[in-house]
């Protein structure tokens, strides 16, 4: 029969064995788990494993055509300009043009009262032909004396007195058409024609007023804006790049909008100034423009490119491949085996898309163009090819200054 303190220790104790066996068991399944998950996973392969290879993009090193472009800020201006302006005194009596309007060389613009100038022509005109008559008179009267001198009945001194007199009346009518000429010219600056053509801006004078010839303010503006002119300036560093440019025949420069965004217009650059602004260190340069769209208008600023030369077969990368550190440029070349080296490079042009290396790589090799912000020498890749950029020969813009 138990004791007493065995029925006591009885429900405690088979409490106490439970515990230890849940315990055990629970140390036991971890155990398991650990060595089964231990056992899934290669040695070898833990022993070397390592980082992940980190994602990049890359791009190739290509030889082509590079565009060399001297971008500025210019201003549109008008080919030619003229402020018409009247050469007589009068009294507008016709205004034959709108405000606005493209008139051509030649159109009628303004009529001022002709009748006091047709009456000194038509004056002019009867002085002429009465001195005519009266050289007539004269031519007849000489030839009575000389008739007469040689009969002696006339003396020597009569004869010579009437040929100064036929000689006089002779510079008369020249001076009588001398005024016919000024009379018809003074007529003829009472009708105002278009001397260019082009687009009138406001008009300045009204009909029924009277204009004077002393006039400062002009009647109406005409500018001729096919073809148009663009002003711009370089700095004087350019000048001998712009000279060779112009001696090897046409230099196309582009007209853009004023940030640069829009093609506005192609034309050609007309002429370099011939003086340097030695206070700005530039130089003034003019392009013609065809305008046929009259996307230019005078007075609007705009940004130009120029297009100074083209490099043949350069070697050129895209500009996200190129890094700048302590000791100057700089890009990451992926070799054979995945890896990235960092190699030291020269820049001797740089566009907005692509630059000319001159040292430091070699055609055909893969950089870096994105994801270099992990890498550092021998850094393994997991690389992907970019978007083709865009060719050289068709880069919208391109920054002349020299990288460093």
């Amino acid at each position: 029969m138990a004791s007493p303190s065995s029925k006591r220790r009885g429900p405690w104790g088979v409490i106490t064995v439970l515990a230890l066996l849940a315990v055990c068991g629970f140390l036991g399944w971890r155990y398991v788990s650990t060595r089964s998950a231990d056992a899934a996973v290669d040695p070898k392969s833990a022993g070397q494993s390592g980082p992940p290879p980190i994602p990049v993009t890359f791009s190739r090193v290509q030889l082509a055509d590079f565009p060399v472009y001297l971008n500025g800020l210019g201003t549109v201006q008008a080919y030619n300009t003229v402020v018409v302006r009247s050469r007589v005194d009068g009294e507008i009596t016709k205004i034959a043009f709108k405000e606005g309007q493209i008139v051509k060389e030649g159109d009628l613009l303004v009529q001022i009262d002709p009748r006091p100038f047709q009456a000194a022509l038509d004056q002019a005109v009867a002085k002429k032909a009465q001195d005519e008559a009266s050289l007539k008179n004269a031519q007849l009267d000489l030839k009575r004396f000389t008739d007469l001198a040689r009969q002696d009945f006339a003396s020597r001194q009569q004869v010579d007195t009437q040929q100064a007199q036929v000689d006089q009346f002779t510079a008369q009518i020249k001076g009588d058409q001398a005024a016919i000429d000024n009379a018809k010219t003074q007529l003829s600056y009472a009708t105002i024609n278009a001397p260019i053509s082009g687009r009138i801006g406001f008009r300045l004078v009204d009909q029924g007023n009277i204009v004077h010839a002393s006039d400062t303010n002009g009647m109406l503006s005409i500018v001729q804006l096919q073809p148009i002119s663009v002003v711009f300036t370089a700095p004087e560093e350019d000048v001998p790049q712009i000279n060779k440019a112009l001696a090897a025949g046409q230099v196309p420069v582009s007209a853009l909008s004023s940030d640069g965004s829009r093609t506005l217009s192609e034309g050609k650059l007309e002429l370099m100034d011939n003086t340097v602004d030695q206070a700005t260190g530039t130089i003034r340069l003019k392009a013609t423009f065809e305008n046929k769209d009259n996307v230019l208008w005078p007075g609007l600023s705009v940004s130009t490119r120029l297009l100074a030369d083209t490099l043949k077969q350069a070697m050129v990368v895209s500009n996200d491949a190129v890094e700048r550190g302590p000791n100057g440029l700089y890009a990451f070349v992926i070799n054979d085996a995945n890896k990235v080296e960092m190699r030291d490079i020269k820049v001797s042009q740089e566009g907005a898309d692509q630059s000319v290396v001159t040292q430091g790589l070699s055609p055909g090799q893969e950089v870096v163009v994105g994801g270099q912000y992990r890498l550092q020498e021998g850094s393994v890749v997991d690389q992907h090819d970019a978007t083709t950029p865009t060719s050289p020969a068709k880069e919208a813009q391109n920054n002349p200054e020299k990288a460093p």
